[in-house]
């Protein structure tokens, strides 16, 4: 060993001596108080003294790897080790890197497949996109905005980004397009909820007073702009899981209220009731409402005072549900358009009540045993020509027990307003017809309907015509020199239905045939028809004049049931408890 290395390992030797000194120098002070507590005490504290000895131990632990360049070089390698070995399963492996995200997924230390999987399952399942219009908020999936993502490529942008997770995170921006259509079609159905219908000046209630309520602005969806935005910004939205509307303001017509207060006052001071009636049953359903509501009702358009669709809207619904109860076999409404121009005449009126008219919706028919579809247009009050068009391409000569046929709404029979107070029930089985006024008998006589070859068909029609001579023929009253060949004229007619289009049936008076005589002489309580119902020709004039345009038929008979109180009395004969 040389000198240099003898001075150096000298050196060594006495920075250790100094260090050992030096603990036991600053430590001298500790031990001494220890030991004078310890000797202070009736009973050493043993928990105290080893806690003491465990800390001493480890300060002394502390300061000699701090100390130590060997112990120090040591831990670095071993971290540095540590991290290639890390760093290295992550590449073999093929994992993404920890702390990424992508649309707020942690897909950190997952492989590309297993990313792809964890992105597909959140965006089906659980993101949503926030539809914004101001305070209102509408979520909805991304897909049934037109939102597609790309999974896979996603994954595979978070595994080339490497470490820069690390130690912060990073998001990943998502690969996603719009499908156009799918994203357009379902804004311009989200009108429905997201549109507010200006608000023409109204009224209200406030302390037992009627007020005018100023008219304010309402709001349209722009689904152009909308979707602009969407395409444009589509990362944007996904990753902050939000889209703003574009909305159009739209102006009021009237804001100012004051011109028809007084009006408005005399409307609603009153009691209004509202009548629902139904020609088929000839029954009469009122409905009555507050003054708050009817109030409500009212709206002022550029004509003046009007009904406001909006909020008659509900009460409408809530008396179309009260026409269905769950044991109906046939569904009732009340057509919102027909009733707006009602309630608007009403309102410009001042009147105190309204009829509006029930009506029915198309059926469906189950064919039983022993069904022909002649037959079903009887039993069912439709005429045949209904049926074949309501069944196009269906061959109706054909058919089995369980097959269903569509049965149009019985209202194409009552095309015109009815009249209430006035209904003609015609008897076939009995050959008599009884016409009644406000419940009350009116007319009552003998009638001839159809031949058999040509049968009056049963049902719920309306007098739809007026014609004091009509023409009509058969190539059966043809003579032998073809002189006015199946031509007859019929006095007082009234149409009531079509047979087929073009061809109508209804009420007449006496029929004078081709070779000058009077069909059936004259006479009637007989089948003599060829399809109409013929009275006496007194008695055809006296019906002629009194039955006005919309005044009910019901036809009744062994095929078609009564269907109103006064056709079900005068099927069982109980005419004296009409009144």
């Amino acid at each position: 060993m040389d000198y240099g290395t003898r001075r150096n390992s000298s050196r060594r030797a006495r920075e250790r001596q100094m260090a050992r000194q030096h603990r036991t120098a600053s430590t001298a002070p500790l031990k001494d108080a220890i030991r004078g507590q310890l000797s202070g005490m009736a009973m050493p504290n043993l928990e105290a003294s080893w806690i003491m000895r465990v800390r001493m131990v480890l300060q002394d632990l502390f300061w000699y790897m701090t100390h130590t360049r060997q112990i120090i070089f040591g831990i670095v390698g071993l971290a540095v080790l540590l991290f290639l070995l890390f760093i290295g399963s992550h590449i073999f492996t093929g994992r993404i890197f920890p702390n990424v995200y992508a649309i707020t997924v942690p897909i950190g230390d997952m492989t590309i497949d297993e990313a792809t999987a964890a992105l597909d399952n959140i965006w089906a399942n659980n993101y949503q996109i926030r539809l914004v219009d101001g305070d209102r908020v509408w979520s909805v999936r991304p897909a049934d905005i037109g939102l597609q993502l790309d999974s896979r490529k996603t994954a595979e942008a978070a595994k080339g980004v490497g470490l820069s997770g690390l130690p912060f995170g990073i998001g990943i921006k998502p690969f996603v397009s719009v499908d156009y259509n799918t994203a357009n079609n379902y804004l311009l159905n989200l009108t429905t909820a997201t549109d507010i219908a200006p608000y023409n000046a109204g009224y209200e209630w406030q302390s037992d007073q009627l007020v005018g309520v100023a008219g304010k602005d309402g709001r349209m969806l722009d689904t152009s702009l909308t979707m602009d935005t969407l395409q444009t910004d589509t990362v944007e939205v996904v990753e902050f899981g939000r889209l703003d509307l574009s909305m159009t303001v739209i102006p009021p017509d009237i804001t100012d209220p004051e011109p028809n207060l007084e009006a408005a006052r005399k409307f609603v001071s009153q009691q209004f009731s509202i009548n629902g009636y139904d020609p088929f049953t000839d029954k009469t359903t009122t409905w009555t409402t507050s003054k708050e509501a009817l109030a409500s009702w009212l709206e002022i358009g550029t004509d003046g005072l009007m009904l406001r669709e909006a909020s008659y809207a509900p009460f409408l619904n809530a008396q179309i549900d009260s026409l269905n109860p769950p044991e109906a076999t046939e569904t009732r409404y009340l057509d919102p358009l027909e009733t707006q121009e009602k309630m608007n005449k009403a309102i410009n009126e001042t009147s105190t009540s309204v009829t509006l008219r029930i009506r029915y919706r198309d059926t469906r028919y189950t064919v039983v045993s022993g069904d022909r579809a002649y037959y079903i247009s009887r039993k069912t009050g439709i005429p045949f020509y209904l049926i074949q068009e309501a069944n196009p391409g269906r061959n109706l000569d054909v058919l089995s027990p369980g097959d269903t046929l569509n049965l149009p709404s019985k209202d194409k029979s009552v095309p015109l307003d009815p009249v209430p107070n006035k209904r003609i029930v015609v008897n076939l089985d009995t050959q008599s017809m009884i016409a009644f006024e406000n419940g009350q008998e009116k007319f009552n006589w003998l009638i001839s309907s159809g031949m058999d070859q040509y049968p009056t068909s049963p049902g719920v029609y309306q007098i739809l015509s007026h014609s004091e001579e009509a023409e009509g023929g058969s190539y059966t009253l043809c003579n032998d020199s073809g002189f006015n060949c199946g031509s007859w004229t019929m006095y007082w007619f009234m149409g009531m239905y079509e047979v087929v289009p073009g061809l109508m049936n209804g009420f007449h008076g006496a029929v004078l045939l081709p070779n000058g005589n009077l069909l059936g002489g004259g006479s009637v309580g007989s089948e003599y028809t060829f399809g109409c119902v013929m009275a006496e020709n007194d008695n055809a004039k006296l019906l002629y004049d009194w039955a006005d345009e919309g005044t009910v038929v019901e036809i009744i008979s062994g095929e078609y049931a009564p269907q109103s109180d006064l056709g079900h009395r005068v099927w069982n004969g109980t005419l004296s408890n009409l009144a």
